[in-house]
């Protein structure tokens, strides 16, 4: 098997690549009859590449794999010798017009990368799925792995009988064997694609129908989950949503759906959200809700499934060239999904989580002294794969928002729309948009791409008031010009306690300073409707007005950008984190929007675990205790609200355990439990870990859990609260597993590392500081990048000193870029929040 460094691909030699090659055809076999034997740890795989070469630039070339072995490599009906390092064949004497047959054993996947193979502890049936982006085709198929040698890819697979056997196309014939012990399905032909959003699904998978129609065309659907899961798949309100998605892009892109059928898929163990591999989307089987869920959980699922729908047009139809222009289907698909979810679904305040939650992904990353412009020099793989960030995905998006307002909507579809007919089954830069925008608006979008794509940094606004009465609007933002903002200012009024909007103006600003014709207002709201980019402060009366009346704005928006702007003073060290506090306990139980509150929880929570005073540590984590299971109680039974409060609980008792006894009687039915409260396995599983952490559970009553919910959550829940037990053997052994135990699956290594933290024991983890630093590097050279990414961001040591990882950085200057980078970013967060404490 390869080592990060030798599977490694740059930017330029794959340029050479394609320049040298065009690959027009790919045929892919696979064997997977024997998945379901737990000691076949590899599967056949069988490539067959057609491709022309210009031999005036090349007369061989290299094709990526990563696998066990390479059994024969057959280069225009001539067997070649083998020449395989892990992770590239060497190929030499091409022709003109080649045929080229690599057979090879891959390796089943533990780790959520190329084909993942997962046992079901509910039923024992044995599920496969696969996932590649960036760059981990090569982990099943001998192939070109890069974006821009698109090809028409034809599936073979071998599999048990009774499988559901899925591909990007719809199967073309079926066979049986004479035993009926397997099958072999043939799928028809690819349009072009590239190799990294071709995808196999092969399993006893649930499946349900159904199909959407425009006009001539109809688009057969289908949901997939797993079997044991079947009984919990809403599919009815997921093809809802992927109806009215298929309906709003058709009819704004002008560009029928490309691919046939449209098969969604979710599945275990899955690294992301989801991957929009045309015709078979993935996604994360979280989005199958074993129990009570919020309205905000169902809008997340509803912008993820139109996020991955918004890819096939951007980003599978047209691909970027490299990843330098990730951003080129990340944030538009970023920016469509959220408009398609609040224009075309039931969900209408998706631009309110939008920029409560998602554009607070994009303001931290974009403060690391790691940050980027969303068009980013991506030099390799390694590179790509941390790129995929809130800046290439939230803050892209936001900034989408402000050039659809600029250019013009009509003007900017009609731009996307020319994009997609001119480079239909193409690859494309940045340069290849901004052409069709021109065009069809006639501004200057080279200069606006200038101060937005190709910059840096969150610009912070604020607005001053002189003696005079004179108000003036300021703008910093660390090392760069300021940017040009087109924004609303909202001015409220206090009004019988209540804040009552005035009026909202608009403003162009472009400098450090604008004096601005707004009249003194008790609270002061700059960027209302959230139209551009950037860090909003509150002046002193629109602080005081906010901490008296806060549930009075009755517009969920206004609400969240003011929740926004209180948390990044926090951040920033402007606002104690106890006066963000009590803030907080003050207006959370009435705040009506589920995903504003399920945000301000989980920013209380953090708060109190990086940015409270260590000596008001212990009381504010009492009272926040104690304001979240008043939450639970108070919240209106059985609604979002109240599931909300729980969870919130749940976190809240893994540090304290000043409810423990209440918590325990919830558990085992003897006391008082909120009314109406669904009390399902996950929510169990939370209560229990929360238990372990503080030392209030023992192992038998772990066990016993697990016993009640042997599913795959469970045994994942399990691993965790059995590794937060606040003993120092059981963090010894923890911390060992974590990083020897390769046999460990990708979400049970997640679980090793949350449960080894839990409750912040640093008295029983800050012995290993060390040793993490020992690690890392060979770890990274040695394990995936998935994994390594897992073990370096999860267990760094929160210490109370710098020190330690400013030696490493020091004497690791030579290390992989990837891995530098993870640990500046984990380094910079730790001194923010050593700042943001001294600073309270």
């Amino acid at each position: 098997m390869s080592s990060n460094a030798s599977a490694n691909l740059s930017r330029s030699e794959t340029a050479d690549r394609s320049a040298a090659l065009t690959l027009h055809r790919a045929h892919v076999e696979l064997d997977l009859r024997r998945a379901q034997d737990a000691a076949a740890t590899t599967f056949l795989t069988t490539t067959t590449l057609e491709f022309d070469a210009d031999l005036s630039l090349a007369d061989s070339t290299w094709v990526d794999f990563i696998g066990e072995n390479v059994e024969q490599v057959t280069l225009n009906g001539e067997n070649v010798p083998v020449q395989y390092d892990g992770a590239r064949i060497q190929i030499a004497g091409l022709a003109a017009s080649n045929s080229l047959t690599i057979t090879a054993n891959g390796v089943y996947s533990r780790s959520g990368e190329g084909l993942h193979r997962f046992v079901d502890p509910a039923d024992g049936e044995t599920y496969l799925y696969t996932q590649y982006e960036p760059a981990d085709s090569r982990r099943v198929i001998a192939c070109f792995e890069q974006p821009d040698m698109k090809a028409r890819f034809t599936f073979t697979v071998h599999a048990p009988t009774g499988w559901h056997v899925l591909s990007n196309q719809s199967a073309v014939a079926r066979h049986e064997t004479p035993d009926a012990a397997s099958q072999t399905v043939e799928f028809a032909p690819t349009l072009p694609i590239s190799s990294y959003i071709t995808a196999v699904a092969a399993g006893p998978y649930h499946r349900v129908g159904a199909e959407w129609s425009r006009g001539d065309q109809t688009v057969a659907l289908g949901v997939f989950c797993r079997a044991s899961l079947a009984e919990h798949l809403d599919a009815d309100e997921i093809v809802e949503v992927t109806q009215q998605g298929l309906d709003f892009f058709t009819s704004n892109f002008d560009y029928p759906y490309p691919w046939g059928k449209y098969d969604q898929i979710f599945v275990p163990e899955y690294n992301l959200g989801a991957m929009e591999n045309p015709g078979l989307v993935t996604f994360t089987e979280a989005y199958v809700f074993r129990g009570a869920s919020t309205e905000s959980q169902h809008e997340g699922r509803a912008n993820t499934i139109l996020h991955e729908m918004a890819h096939m047009w951007f980003g599978d139809l047209v691909t970027m060239r490299w990843w330098d222009d990730l951003w080129l289907k990340e944030s538009f698909a970023d920016y469509m999904g959220t408009l398609a979810a609040a224009e075309a679904t039931r969900f209408s305040d998706a631009w309110v989580t939008f920029a409560n939650r998602r554009k607070a992904w994009a303001y931290a990353q974009d403060q690391l002294p790691t940050t980027h412009p969303i068009v980013a020099d991506i030099v390799d793989l390694e590179a790509a794969k941390l790129n995929f960030d809130g800046i290439t995905y939230a803050k892209g998006a936001a900034v989408l928002k402000q050039l659809v307002a600029f250019v013009g909507r009509d003007a900017f579809f009609e731009g996307a729309r020319r994009y997609f007919k001119h480079h239909e089954f193409g690859n494309t830069t940045l340069d290849d948009l901004l052409v069709q925008l021109e065009e069809t608006s006639g501004r200057d979008v080279r200069a606006w791409s200038t101060a937005w794509l190709e910059t840096t940094g969150v610009a912070t606004l604020a607005i001053e008031t002189d003696a005079a009465g004179q108000r003036t609007i300021t703008q910093t933002i660390p090392r760069q010009k300021p940017r040009p903002h087109r924004l609303a200012v909202a001015a409220y009024d206090l009004v019988n306690n209540r804040l009552v909007l005035r009026d909202s103006i608009d403003i162009d600003i472009d400098g450090e300073r604008t004096h601005v014709d707004v009249p003194a207002a008790d609270l002061t709201l700059l960027n209302a409707g959230d139209l551009t980019y950037a860090k909003v402060r509150l002046d002193a009366s629109s602080l005081a007005a906010v901490e008296s009346s806060l549930d009075t704005l009755d517009d969920a928006l206004s609400r969240g950008l003011v929740w926004s702007s209180l948390w990044n003073a926090v951040r920033d060290g402007e606002l104690r984190a106890s006066r963000f506090l009590r803030i907080v306990r003050r207006y959370a139980p009435s705040e009506s929007n589920v995903g504003l509150l399920t945000s301000v929880l989980a920013n209380a929570a953090f708060a109190l675990s990086h940015y409270v005073a260590d000596a008001e540590r212990d009381d504010e984590r009492r009272s926040w205790l104690d304001a979240a299971w008043s939450g639970a109680f108070t919240a209106k039974p059985g609604s979002g609200h109240q599931l909300a409060w729980a969870r919130a609980l749940a976190t809240a008792a893994a540090s304290d355990d000043g409810r423990a006894d209440g918590i325990r009687a919830i558990l085992d039915g003897t006391g008082d439990a909120p009314e109406g409260l669904s009390l399902d396995a996950d929510l169990r599983w939370m209560l229990v870990i929360a238990l372990a952490a503080t030392g209030h559970a023992t192992p038998d009553e772990i066990d016993d859990e697990l016993t009640r919910d042997n599913t795959s959550s469970g045994v994942t829940a399990h691993r965790e609260a059995r590794a937060a037990l606040p003993e120092q053997s059981v963090k010894d052994a923890a911390w060992h597993s974590a990083w020897t135990d390769t046999s460990l699956t990708n979400d049970h290594l997640s679980a090793t590392i949350e449960g080894f933290g839990a409750a912040e024991r640093r008295d029983l983890t800050s012995g290993f500081d060390a040793e993490y630093f020992e690690r890392i590097r060979e770890t990274w050279q040695s394990r995936s990048i998935e994994i390594a990414r897992r073990l370096v961001l999860g267990l760094f040591p929160e210490s109370d000193s710098l020190d330690v990882v400013d030696a490493w950085l020091t004497e690791n200057e030579d290390a992989p870029g990837a891995l530098v980078r993870l640990v500046t970013e984990q380094r910079d967060k730790l001194a923010r929040d050593l700042r943001v404490r001294a600073a309270q």
